[in-house]
């Protein structure tokens, strides 16, 4: 996945809205799609600010992290189908499954060995650009740093029954879905749905015994 190593360390932004199993508040369902974004990205970065087992990349409280304060508003089934492409018709239902928990794991697993970055970033919001009666947004923000130009980082949502949810996020002109598409594609194309299930799972497999700092610079 040749992209991962050039965007490492600025997963973390991305990680603010992307990859949490509390239950959605009603209210906040309805939010506008940038203010859900803000908002979450705030109380991540806060929470990473003031935790030290996440800087140092403790992959048990990223996961705790990712299910207490993203995954309600992430939609991880659209991200995972798009990721793999035509081939996810052809993946039965308990596939599809494995794949949506694999993929997600394995951006869990990328996201722990890029928390201990996080120092004095802040991040900014565009102005959003949409009618009010879109049901797909793209909201725009960038990541200021203390050192170097800001980082453009922008994030797709869909407006499902329950409010938006995320599904794909750009950093440095690449979205999410598209880095990673390819690599999927290759691997199905070698050892069809369930090659890429393996593929995936023995991944995960390394980077979850994997000390945090051979995660930070894995990819």
């Amino acid at each position: 996945m040749k992209l991962i190593s050039r965007i490492k360390k600025l997963l973390v932004p991305a990680a603010l809205a992307i990859a949490t199993t509390l239950a959605s508040v009603p209210a906040l369902a309805q939010e506008a799609p940038d203010v859900l974004v803000k908002r979450i990205s705030q109380e991540v970065l806060e929470t990473i600010k003031s935790d030290r087992e996440l800087q140092a990349g403790n992959n048990r409280r990223v996961q705790e992290l990712v299910e207490g304060k993203l995954l309600p508003y992430v939609d991880f089934k659209k991200t995972t189908s798009l990721v793999v492409g035509r081939f996810w018709r052809q993946a039965t239902p308990e596939q599809q499954i494995q794949l949506i928990r694999e993929f997600r794991n394995l951006l869990i697993h990328t996201y722990s060995g890029a928390l201990s970055q996080v120092n004095d970033q802040r991040l900014e919001f565009l102005p959003l650009r949409a009618d009010p009666a879109d049901t797909e947004v793209v909201v725009r923000s960038q990541v200021v740093q203390a050192r170097g130009e800001p980082v453009q980082v922008s994030y797709r949502l869909v407006k499902n029954a329950d409010g938006w949810k995320i599904y794909d996020v750009n950093i440095l002109g690449a979205w999410l879905i598209e880095t990673y598409k390819s690599n999927f594609a290759a691997e199905v194309n070698k050892g069809g749905i369930e090659g890429l299930i393996e593929t995936l799972a023995e991944k995960n497999r390394r980077l979850a015994s994997s000390p945090a700092q051979t995660r930070k610079r894995a990819g």
